[in-house]
């Protein structure tokens, strides 16, 4: 019979915001781990000071961390130590470099454990209060190209609410595109959860949108749940639809999306009809 590995991964949740969020569980596994595993060792080095915490190695797993230095803290776990990764804010390994070091200590038979806490997507959704039974996660949105196209048009065809980060600088991007797309639905935005300038701004996505404002800090999108089109327009329905967004300036493939998005047809066809729009004049 094989011996497992003796080391142990804890997977720790630490405050967004409020430092006095962390939970007595949290205290007491950073206090007796052997190594603390970071995003970013500064914002770490902080809260372990604040916590009373001095001494403790503590090593950065950065987004760009290479599979070897991922594989010395693998290494040391299967060697017997108590490792604790946190990240910035909330729960490790959710939409942040962790979930690479979790896959390899998996992988090498480490015992790996949850140790929950503080989250900005239950947060939000707290004070939201679209209620419903479950919810899509989405994370950060890709920044451009066809994959951002493919995410904008998966949370448009999420009935129940959907939950995004994004970055204060791609925030108002978002929001129009957003809002080009379902400019009715409901959306609240979460920022600064916990902290001293904490705000919640309700409204649709074409309201949030037009609101001339500079985003700043950490922000959590949560979007109502919406009704999915149960039958699709009409022929001459989307034949205007069309004519509307290419009045307005929109290239071909940003009307093909609004398009889509709007008919709950294929972005394919939507894309195909565009085009020979287009051509006719």
């Amino acid at each position: 019979m094989i011996t497992p590995p003796a080391g142990l991964l804890s997977v720790v949740a630490t405050p967004i915001g409020r430092l006095d969020d962390i939970t007595l569980r949290a205290i007491e596994v950073l206090r007796g781990a052997d190594r603390v595993v970071a995003e970013d060792t500064r914002r770490t080095r902080a809260l372990l000071s604040h916590l009373g915490i001095s001494g403790k190695p503590l090593e950065a797993v950065e987004a760009h961390a290479d599979d070897a230095r991922i594989g010395r803290v693998v290494a040391r776990l299967v060697e017997g130590e108590k490792v604790a990764l946190v990240t910035d804010a909330g729960s490790p390994a959710v939409s942040d470099p962790g979930a690479a070091l979790v896959r390899a200590a998996v992988a090498a038979g480490v015992r790996v454990e949850p140790v929950p806490g503080p989250s900005a997507v239950t947060a939000a959704l707290s004070v939201a209060a679209f209620g419903g039974a479950g919810f899509r996660f989405f994370g950060f949105l890709p920044r451009s190209g066809g994959a951002r196209r493919d995410a904008l048009e998966r949370v448009c065809a999420t009935e129940e609410p959907a939950v995004l980060f994004e970055a204060p600088s791609r925030m108002a991007e978002s929001l129009n595109e957003l809002a080009a797309l379902q400019p009715e639905r409901p959306v609240v935005v979460a920022r600064e959860l916990t902290k001293l300038h904490e705000e919640i701004v309700r409204g649709t996505l074409a309201e949030v949108a037009a609101e001339p404002r500079e985003w700043i800090g950490e922000i959590t999108v949560v979007l109502g749940p919406h009704a999915a089109v149960t039958e699709a327009p009409s022929d001459e329905a989307i034949e205007a639809r069309i004519d509307a967004e290419l009045g307005r300036g929109a290239h071909a493939r940003e009307a093909a999306d609004r398009v889509a998005a709007w008919s709950g047809l294929a972005r394919r066809e939507i894309y195909a009809r565009v085009v020979a729009r287009r051509t006719r004049g």
